[in-house]
C-alpha cells in the first residue's frame, strides 16, 4: 500500500516537472521572438567566444563604436586593423563570424519591396509635406534639408524630435531622438510647445531626446562612436545632424585643404549610413548653401549646397527649402531615387511645422 502511494507521488512530481519545463520553454522561446522582433540589430556580445573571439576584442570594438554584428560585415579589413590589438587574422575571423550570423548576398527584388513596405517614415506635422515625401521622412536613409536661413530646416528638425516619439499608427517612431547641434540653435522650449500639439507630457519628451553640441569636426565624428553605444541599448528612431557642414567650412579652409575637408566629411557621411543601415532609424542632416556666380543668364537658381559630390551622393534624399509669403515656406525635391521632383508649401507655426492655413 505504502508502495503504491510512493509511486502515485513520484509519477505526479514527474508530470509537474515536465509542465514546470514545458512552460519554462515556452516563455524563454517567447522571450527570445519578442527580442528578436524588438531589435533590428545583433548585438556585438554574440561574436564573444566564437571562433577565439574574446571579451577584450569585443570591449575594444565597442570603443571604436562597433556595438552590433552589422557594423563588422559594414566595416573593412582595414578598418578593423586600424583597431588597437585587432590583428589581420582577428579581423578576418570577425568579418567571417559576422557574415555566418547576419546573412549578405542577393535576394530577390520581391523580397525587398516586401522590406520597404514595413519601412517606418516620421510625420513632418504637415499633411502636404507627407504626401510629398510619400507619408514622411524615411528610415534606414539620410535625408538631407538645405536652403539659406530662417527656410524651416532647424524648425523641422524640432517638430521630427517630437513627432519621432508619437506611435507608429500616429505617424512616429515610438523611439527616441538623438540631436547633434553645431551652430548652437537648438532650443528645448520648442520641444515643448509641440509636444502640447500633439497631446504629449513635455518633460518626457524632453528626457526622451539626448543633445550634444558639436565644437569641431572631429568631436563631431567622435559623437557617432557614442550615438552607436546608446543605439545598442535603448530605442531610438531618429538621428539629426544640425548642420552637417557648418564646422567643415571653418575647420578647412582654402583649396590646399578641400580634399582633407572631403575625405573627413565622407568617413563622418559614411558613419551616418552606418547608423541608419544597424539601428533603423531616420538620419536628418541639414546643409548651408553658397550662391554661384558665373555670370550666366541661363542660371535661374544660383544657390547650391555645400559639401560637392560628396554630400551629394551620401544623402538619399535631397530637399531644397526656400522662403515664401510670412511664416510659409515650399519644399521641393531636389534628389530622390523614388521621389518625383515636386515641391509643396507648408507653414512654421509655434507648434511646430504645419500646413498652410486658409485666409
Amino acid at each position: 500500500m505504502a508502495s503504491r502511494q510512493r509511486r502515485q507521488i513520484e509519477e505526479e512530481e514527474e508530470e509537474e516537472e515536465v509542465d514546470v519545463q514545458q512552460q519554462s520553454e515556452g516563455e524563454e522561446a517567447a522571450a527570445e521572438a519578442a527580442e528578436e522582433e524588438d531589435e533590428a540589430f545583433i548585438p556585438i556580445s554574440r561574436l564573444q567566444d566564437v571562433n577565439g573571439i574574446t571579451a577584450a576584442d569585443i570591449k575594444k570594438l565597442q570603443e571604436a563604436g562597433l556595438n552590433t554584428v552589422q557594423s563588422i560585415v559594414h566595416s573593412t579589413k582595414k578598418m578593423l586593423c586600424a583597431i588597437k590589438n585587432i590583428s589581420e587574422t582577428k579581423a578576418d575571423k570577425l568579418i567571417a563570424e559576422a557574415m555566418k550570423i547576419f546573412k549578405t548576398g542577393f535576394t530577390s527584388a520581391s523580397l525587398v519591396n516586401q522590406a520597404r513596405k514595413q519601412i517606418i517614415h516620421l510625420t513632418t506635422g504637415s499633411k502636404e509635406l507627407d504626401n510629398l515625401l510619400d507619408g514622411g521622412f524615411e528610415a534606414g536613409s539620410i535625408t538631407e534639408l538645405f536652403g539659406e536661413f530662417r527656410t524651416g530646416k532647424t524648425q523641422i528638425c524640432h517638430t521630427l524630435c517630437v513627432t519621432c516619439q508619437l506611435s507608429i499608427n500616429q505617424g512616429g517612431g515610438e523611439g527616441r531622438a538623438l540631436y547633434i547641434d553645431t551652430e548652437g540653435t537648438f532650443r528645448p522650449e520648442r520641444l515643448l510647445e509641440i509636444a502640447e500639439r500633439f497631446g504629449l507630457d513635455g518633460e518626457s519628451v524632453l528626457n526622451n531626446v539626448a543633445y550634444a553640441r558639436a565644437y569641431n569636426t572631429d568631436h563631431q565624428l567622435q559623437l557617432l562612436v557614442q550615438a552607436s553605444a546608446m543605439m545598442s541599448e535603448s530605442r531610438y528612431s531618429l538621428l539629426i545632424v544640425d548642420s552637417a557642414t557648418a564646422l567643415y567650412r571653418t575647420d578647412y579652409s582654402g583649396r590646399s585643404e578641400l580634399s582633407d575637408r572631403q575625405r573627413h566629411l565622407a568617413r563622418f557621411l559614411r558613419g551616418l549610413q552606418r547608423l541608419a543601415d544597424e539601428f533603423g532609424i531616420v538620419v536628418i542632416i541639414t546643409n548651408q548653401v553658397v550662391a554661384t556666380v558665373d555670370g550666366s543668364v541661363f542660371n535661374a537658381n544660383p544657390i547650391k549646397p555645400i559639401g560637392g559630390h560628396i554630400i551629394a551622393h551620401a544623402s538619399t534624399t535631397r530637399l531644397s527649402l526656400r522662403k515664401g509669403k510670412g511664416e510659409n515656406r515650399i519644399c521641393k525635391v531636389y534628389d530622390s531615387p523614388s521621389l518625383p521632383e515636386e515641391e509643396k508649401q507648408f507653414a512654421i507655426y509655434g507648434y511646430g511645422i504645419g500646413d498652410i492655413k486658409d485666409e
